[in-house]
């Protein structure tokens, strides 16, 4: 009898906790997210971009909770409101060691072009470029910053881009296995494995696309940076990879340091009495300052991130995030009947999804062409 009760009065207690104290806990915390400190007068915003990184931010708490890493919009919205901030003076941002999304670097170093427009600078610093991913990609954000720091000793191994394949047809063959596969046309390559053992020409041809295209943008924009001839660039990368100093020497960076100098020297470019604000802090102050007054014409932005699917709301406990076909569209009327918005900005980064989903989704777009509103796509990852 005494163990039945004691069992029992840690079930009601571990229940008050869940239903009591994990509320209070959450609303604790949006309560001091909601009374932001104020942003020092003299500020160098600090973008640490070595964690996950999303295209947008995410709708479910519990994913807004976990996340370590700004979005790549936010980033760039941010970034426009601090240019014209008179508080902000610099950006101080720290690199992932391993590759990004082309889409998310290509996204960023466009912000950050823009942000320099304004004439306030760029300090970057890495820990090393290597590890799997299209480091490329990385290399080119960091040489988007007016300097590039690198960490002593640290590797530089931005020697390209690679992409493999297992071919089963010999495997197939051996067995006397007979796959089945309708293919659509002669660049619908993924069930190419499954059919062949080795690449086709139009295989070849349509993965050499898409890997060139991105490998010779990023250096066509690492050399216009860092004012080289694409040739030397390309020339120079490839025949590494290089550590830090051997990097430095052959112009891929500017400076070496730990993360600590590359900090005091943004902070003494920003000028006296600097202060290094972390990035989510900067934009928390910003949340109670509207973008526009009431009644100016705006361009609404709607976006959508992750795998296409029929339906509404989700799960409010995922974290991750998915476009769900009732919600996205029902976005897009909105907008259409809004007599503010003038136009529409679509954000779309999806690896695709259902078909039925994305016909509902295409029928708003067309709905909100329809009403005037001009609709651009803007594609990420």
């Amino acid at each position: 009898m005494k163990q039945f009760v004691i069992t029992v009065a840690g079930v009601f207690v571990g229940l008050l906790l869940f239903f009591v104290g994990l509320p209070l806990l959450v609303v604790a915390m949006l309560v001091s997210a909601a009374r932001p400190a104020a942003t020092p007068e003299v500020a160098v915003v600090s973008l640490d971009l070595r964690g996950s990184l999303p295209d947008q931010d995410p709708q479910s708490p519990l994913a807004s909770l976990q996340q370590s890493t700004p979005s790549v919009m936010s980033v760039e919205k941010v970034l426009r409101r601090a240019e014209s901030d008179q508080k902000v003076k610099a950006l101080f941002v720290r690199l992932p060691e391993g590759g990004m999304s082309p889409a998310a670097a290509d996204e960023l170093a466009g912000a950050f072009k823009h942000f320099r427009g304004s004439g306030k600078k760029i300090f970057v610093h890495s820990q090393g470029l290597y590890a799997s991913g299209v480091v490329t990609s990385t290399y080119m954000l960091g040489a988007s910053g007016d300097e590039l720091w690198m960490q002593p000793g640290a590797p530089f191994q931005v020697t390209g881009l690679a992409s493999e394949e297992i071919f089963f047809k010999r495997f197939f063959d051996k067995w006397d296995i007979k796959p089945q596969f309708q293919q659509r046309y002669e660049y619908k390559n993924a069930v190419n494995p499954m059919l062949y053992d080795d690449f086709t020409p139009a295989h070849r041809e349509s993965e050499l696309s898409w890997m060139g295209s991105i490998y010779h943008t990023a250096l066509k924009t690492v050399a216009a940076e860092r004012k080289m001839s694409e040739k030397d660039l390309q020339a120079a990368v490839e025949a590494g990879p290089y550590n830090a100093e051997e990097a430095q020497a052959k112009g891929l960076v500017d400076k070496l340091g730990q993360v600590r100098q590359a900090q005091d020297t943004a902070l003494i470019a920003a000028g006296p009495g600097a202060k290094m604000v972390d990035f989510d802090d900067y934009r928390s102050s910003l949340k109670s300052q509207p973008d526009s007054a009431p009644g100016d014409p705006v361009i609404a932005v709607v976006g959508g991130e992750g795998e296409i699917t029929t339906g509404s709301g989700g799960d409010l406990l995922s974290t991750s995030n998915d476009i769900r076909s009732d919600d996205l569209s029902e976005a897009l009327y909105k907008a259409a009947r809004d007599k503010a918005v003038k136009a529409i900005v679509f954000r779309v980064s999806s690896p695709g999804g259902g078909d039925t989903a994305s016909e509902q989704i295409l029928g708003a777009v067309r709905a909100a062409k329809a009403a005037g509103k001009p609709v651009v796509v803007s594609m990420g990852t």
